[in-house]
């Protein structure tokens, strides 16, 4: 599936959209640059999860748990890790059996841990246009936009 988004609202409004069917234990592995749009993406599945908190990005914190939804959102930056046990350090194994939706921006560094996520990648076509293309995962057969 693919999307052409022309405004970060227009980015959260694809992501508040698939929250609706996004089931306990999903994994979202994100692919794009820096400043694509990995965090817009996820103040909208915030928003699609009913999260009220303000969504951040998780750089220095490696992850940001939002509660407050009809699933926990938890929100994970792997820029800092280099390999996949540094993820199971930080407990990647408990957030999963929590039965939230784990967002995760740089996924490849850990690639290997993912199990079954939904791929997202997003692609900078302009000052605020992005591409955002959806594969994998159990979730996409229930999702349309």
């Amino acid at each position: 599936m693919e999307w052409i988004t022309n405004s970060p609202e227009q980015t959260e409004q694809v992501a508040e959209r698939l929250a609706k069917v996004l089931k306990p234990g999903t994994v979202i592995a994100y692919r794009g640059d820096l400043g694509a749009g990995k965090t817009a993406f996820t103040r909208g599945l915030a928003r699609g999860l009913g999260v009220k908190e303000i969504v951040t990005s998780p750089t220095y914190t490696i992850v940001n748990e939002y509660l407050g939804g009809r699933l926990p959102l938890f929100h994970f930056d792997m820029y800092r890790l280099g390999s996949e046990e540094e993820l199971f350090d930080i407990g990647w194994e408990d957030y999963l059996e929590r039965g939230g939706v784990c967002a995760v921006e740089w996924s490849e560094n850990v690639w290997d841990a993912m199990e079954n996520p939904i791929i997202i990648t997003i692609s900078r076509l302009g000052e605020s246009s992005r591409k955002i293309e959806m594969e994998g995962g159990e979730s996409l057969a229930d999702f349309s936009v």
